[in-house]
């Protein structure tokens, strides 16, 4: 089993999430992280997921995947050709913060406050899963409120970008067995 990333760029249209998951579930791939967002291309949207399979599974499923008529075009990542990246925020009392051990914790991790009330303060992390992972479990003992994590955003290696790739499309270029982006 191999961890993969999935990057697919698709039109802006409502219900196009839920093909995607569906085209997953069907297959039976678990989707371990989730992001959605804008991309540089106008109109065009990113959504990168975080899956765990085999590799001829999923190239299998990104093969699927393009045949659907909103995805402009999906590939699959190994970890080595991504930059990723992920953000927590963690709610602590505000009480945990008296003697300096939460403080102490929040700078060994290089996270940083972003709020602090009279009951609560807000923490951030951005990082590795890791490294995300590390903080809540020094801060669980101090009592956490409330948390949320982001999904694995990430950008590929090689410096070429999404509209060349669209660009290439048009000319109509031969594209080879995976492209990273």
């Amino acid at each position: 089993m191999s961890r993969l990333t999935i990057s697919i760029f698709s039109e802006s249209r409502a219900g196009i999430l839920n093909k995607v998951s569906s085209a997953f579930s069907r297959r039976k791939i678990n989707i371990l992280s989730l992001t959605a967002s804008e991309c540089e291309v106008e109109g065009i949207f990113r959504y990168t997921l975080l899956v765990e399979d085999d590799e001829s599974k999923i190239r299998k499923m990104v093969l699927q995947l393009e045949k659907q008529v909103e995805v402009v075009k999906a590939f699959y990542h190994f970890e080595e050709e991504l930059v990723s990246q992920e953000l927590a925020l963690f709610k602590i009392p505000t009480s945990s913060m008296t003697n300096g051990n939460a403080e102490k914790i929040i700078r060994e991790h290089n996270a940083r406050f972003l709020t602090i009330e009279q009951d609560y303060a807000v923490v951030e992390k951005t990082g590795f899963r890791a490294e995300i992972q590390a903080l809540f479990d020094e801060l669980a003992p101090l009592g956490i409120l409330e948390y949320a994590s982001s999904g694995r955003v990430s950008i590929s290696k090689p410096e070429t970008n999404i509209q060349s790739y669209f660009n290439q499309e048009v000319l109509g270029e031969k594209i080879s067995r995976r492209i990273s982006i």
